[in-house]
Parts: C-alpha cells; structure tokens; sequence
C-alpha cells in the first residue's frame, strides 16, 4: 500500500466519523425539488483542510451544495447510486462510486430504515454517501481486514476525495459548528427533560353601561403562567404549571342596584390566576402518554375536559394558556366542557383510519372528580362532585370535524354546574359564563346530579376560513323539592386566519349563554335569552407578541331584559416565550 494512499486515509478519519451524522441529517433534509445547476469540477480538486480558507468561488459552491440539503423535501426512497442530478451515469465518479457501494456496502440505509430512491442526488448527497464509503474502508482496516481492500479502490477513494472536498469540507464544518453549540447548550441546559412554556398577559379593559358601568372602573390586569412540559420516552408529556395573577372578572348591576348572580362577560385572562393577588399556585398538574394505540390523559390537579377532548373551536379555543383565542371563556368553548374538573383519568382510542365505515373516528372518555383528595365523608374521588365525559369524534379530511358529547356530573348542596370543579385550585369564576335568570343561577339549592348533551362542529372551507360552533342541553334533577330544571345554550363563530397579515386572526362569535325558562321558587320575568356577541382582532406583532382589542356585548344580563345591556371593551397583550 502507497504511503500516499495511506495517508489520504488517515486524513479521513477526522472526518468520517462526525460527518456521517451530519450527512444522514443532510440527506433527509427538506428538499422543494429545486433544481441546482451542475457545480463546474473546477476548483474543486483541491484538498481543503479549512472550510474558512475556501476561495470565494468555491465558498459560493459549497453554499448551493447547502442548501440543496436544506431545502429536501422528498419522502420518497433510494435503492441505489443510480439517479443524480449533478452526477451523470457516464461520469467516472458515478461509476467508481457504485462500485465501492456494491463492493463494501457503504450505503445500507438511512435512519429511518428508507433508501429514498425515486428522485435525483444531489452533489451534496453524494459526499455523504462518499464519505459512508471512506468510514467502512476504515472500519476494514481497523479489523486487520485491509486485505481486502484493493490499492485500486483506494486510488478511486483518493480521486473521488479530492473532487468532493468542498462538500466533505462543509460537512466538517458543520460537526465543528454542532459539537461547540452541543457543548454549549449541555453546558448551560436547563433540564435534559423539562422545557419552560410561559405566557404572560397584560390587559386594560372597562365595562359601559348604566348601573353595571357605575359599579366598575377601568382597569389593568394581568395574569402569567409558566408551564414545565417534561418528557421521559419523547411521546410523553408532563405539564407542571404555574400560575399567578390579580384579574378578577367585573360585576354585574341590575336595574334594582343589586348584583347579578352570573359570570357572564368572564375573559380568559380572569381565570386561572392563582387568588387574585399575584401569588404563586400550581393550576395544573396532568400527564399524557400513549398507551398502545390510545393516548392516556392522568391529571393530579386542575385538570379540564378541554385538555383531552376536542372542543372543535378553532381559533377561539386556545389550549395552551387561553391568551391567544377569543376574549371570553363562553367564546372559547361550548359550555359542557366546563362541568366538573380536577383529579381523574381520560383516554383518547381511534376507531378508524381513513376508508371505511368509521373513517377518521375516535372515541374520548374521561372522569374527572373535584375533591379527590379529599378524605372526608362526602368527598374523595368517588362519592364528592365528579363529571364522566364519552364523545365521540369524527372528520373529514382536514376541513371537517364533528362531535358528539355526553356529560353525566353530581354536584353536592349549592354546587355550581359549570364550575369546572370546585376545589380545583382554579378561580371559580370560570364556573360561570351561565345567566339562568335574575336570581336563577345555575346553583343547585340542594345536591343534585345532571345529564347534558352537546354537538359541536369545525368546518374549515379554505384554509383562511374557519367557521364552528355548538348546542348544548342540559337535565338536571335535584334532590329537594321543585329543585328540577332544564338549561340550554348555544354559539357560532367565524375566524379569518392571517387576516391583514400572516400570524393575525380575525373573529366574530354570537350566542346564547345558559338559559333556564320557569325555574320554581324563582322571581317572574327572568325569561329572557342572555346573548352574548363578541368581535376581536388579535394582531401579531411578533412570534412571541401579540396585541388583541375586541368588544363583548351581553344583552339581557341575568336572563331579564329589563337590565341594561353590558358592554366590555379589552385591550389585551400577550407575550409567550
């Protein structure tokens, strides 16, 4: 063996052993099916230890070789060198390359266990599989199999190096560029598991009119969480969630002076913020993970029936930390959701994929219990106030998406329906966005268990347009006398995405807040649909800021159109990192 032979290999192994993971990374990278004029060979020839030192001819070169990586797309598969778009079959490269491919076995598969072979290589993609074939060489000399190779093929190994220098330069340079940043980030890491997910909202909002517009003052609220999503297997996820905040939702003024029990016009930033006064509390603690082909959703603390089922809202219904969606929490998903909350289990199972009759269907179950750690008599996971959700989900395609929702939920003496469970850690306020007469809230005067039915629906024409909405009905018997009634609701929405900009989201949403006509015992009169509308405009100044102003007007507050209508005007700032 030459000595020049050998020492062309001994160069390689600096090479060989970092930039074989950068090629395969390279390989499977994006590509648009751009195609690259064919690099001129010359200036290529010339072995370049220092990718810094390239002359601005071949820089320009190695810097269209990188990209052709960067921007390949293709998800097809390769079942052996014989399709390039820089190389030709007639070339020698091509040939001698194949060569050592059928003689060594240099190129076995990528990661993925795909070849990728019904569209062109690129130069780019054939240094990597030039340099594949240099770490076997190396890997048969290091064995003391090196008879085995040829002088004849470390000449063609030699040769092909040096035409391809620019491309195995670039890919050294790369390893270089990831080892230091690898160093760096392992250096400074937060966690090896646990990435930080925080939003912070600062929002001015006011309420006009008459008695309800007197017992209010504008003001500026906030309210921050910070979310630890930890994952063991990379398909898991734990959600450890901090929150603080001062928001608290305004009050309600009839046309007697006194206030309305209801929480009609609560906005999301008003919910969720620990006690009010900016203290520290964790509002979330759940667990996901799939379970063979179901996805398993546990929750400690604060869980919701909104965390694992869908609501089909969207661009209303934001379900990372509600900061981005419509202003209110009635906009933001169908009222059944919010019956019951806290400690339990849900799964996610599909019934079928694609064809068929069940197409894209699946089925969600979930129970969720409000005081399941509390041991006392009445309380626990099984005998306090609970909620079991089944829905079954359906879609088509990617423009359509259907549900059907059923809630069975107990409630203990002057619970609240829609308080998304009581001793949640959450404010309680979210129970609301209900208006079931003057004095008809939806409180039970005694225990009480329910039964509600829901429908929900998305259908996405194009992929700017969004237009969903929900019903909902609601049977609740009460233990006491004439402690019976029945409540519904209902609400449509229509979302324009990147509205006057990409990033930017236009909405409008109508409908009824909880109702109940003929409630006994209760004041004449509170007869009335309390209807909710509401417009906004999120604008994205920024990936990580948005700026939203809306108006949400209720008409009818406390279900008696003898109360003067309310109307919120916000301002709302969000800020996620």
């Amino acid at each position: 063996m030459s000595n020049l032979l050998w020492k062309s290999l001994v160069v390689s192994p600096a090479v060989l052993g970092a930039t074989l993971l950068v090629s395969t990374t390279a390989i499977a990278a994006p590509n648009k099916t751009t195609e690259v004029a064919p690099a001129e060979k010359a200036g290529l020839t010339e072995v370049v230890q220092q990718p810094e030192i390239l002359a601005q001819t071949t820089i320009d070169q190695v810097n269209r070789y990188s990209n052709e990586g960067n921007q390949n797309n293709s998800q097809s598969q390769v079942t052996s060198v014989s399709q390039f778009s820089d190389v030709q079959p007639t070339d020698w490269a091509f040939q001698a390359l194949q060569s050592l491919v059928e003689r060594y076995g240099c190129i076995a598969g990528y990661p993925n266990a795909t070849y990728r072979g019904n569209r062109a290589l690129t130069r780019y993609e054939f240094a990597a599989g030039l340099n594949a074939c240099l770490d076997r060489v190396n890997e048969l000399i290091a064995t003391a199999t090196a008879d085995l190779v040829t002088k004849q093929d470390l000449a063609t190994l030699q040769r092909l190096q040096e035409e391809f220098s620019a491309e195995l330069a670039t890919l050294r340079g790369r390893v270089d560029s990831l080892e230091a940043r690898t160093a760096e980030l392992e250096a400074n890491q937060f966690s090896t598991t646990t990435k930080l997910v925080g939003e912070a909202i600062f929002a001015v909002t006011d309420v006009f009119g008459d008695n309800t517009g007197d017992a209010n003052n504008t003001v500026f609220q906030n309210r921050v969480r910070l979310d630890l999503q930890t994952s063991f297997t990379g398909r898991d996820v734990l959600h450890t969630r901090l929150a603080a905040g001062n928001a608290q939702a305004f009050s309600l003024i009839d046309n007697g002076g006194v206030g309305i029990t209801s929480a009609e016009g609560t906005q999301t930033f008003q919910v969720g913020g620990g006690t009010g006064n900016n203290s520290v509390s964790i509002d979330r603690l759940t667990y996901e993970a799939p379970v063979g082909p179901a996805n398993v959703y546990l929750a400690a603390s604060g869980g919701r029936h909104s965390h694992y089922a869908a609501v089909n809202n969207p661009y209303f219904f934001d379900n990372t930390d509600g900061g981005n969606g419509a202003l209110s929490t009635f906009a933001s998903e169908s009222p059944i959701y919010r019956i019951g909350g806290g400690a339990g289990i849900a799964l996610n199972l599909p019934l079928g994929q694609g064809g068929g009759i069940l197409g894209n269907s699946s089925i969600t179950a979930g129970y969720l219990a409000s005081d399941a750690n509390n041991p006392g008599v009445g309380q626990g996971l099984t005998n306090g106030d609970y909620a079991a959700l089944g829905q079954l989900n359906f879609s088509v395609g990617n423009r359509l998406a259907l549900a059907a929702t059923y809630v069975h939920a107990y409630n203990g003496a002057g619970g609240n329906l829609f308080d998304s469970g009581v001793g949640s850690n959450v404010n309680n306020t979210f129970a609301g966005n209900v208006a079931v007469g003057t004095q008809q809230s939806n409180a039970l005067l005694n225990s009480g268990s329910s039964n509600s039915y829901g429908v929900s629906a998305a259908f996405r024409p194009s992929d700017k347009l969004s237009v969903s909405g929900f019903v909902s009905y609601h049977d609740v018997t009460g233990s006491g006398i004439a402690d019976d009634y029945e409540a519904w609701s209902y609400g449509a929405g229509v979302a324009l995405a990147d509205f006057g900009k990409q990033g930017n989201v236009l909405g409008i949403f109508a409908g009824a807040q909880p109702y109940s006509f003929n409630r006994a015992g209760f004041a004449p009169g509170s007869n009335d649909v309390p209807y909710h509308f509401e417009g906004f405009y999120k604008y994205r100044v920024s990936d990580n800021i948005s700026v939203t102003p809306g108006v949400i007007w209720l008409t009818s507050p406390g279900q008696n159109s003898a109360n003067d209508d309310a109307i919120i005007g916000t301002l709302r700032t969000t800020f996620t990192f």
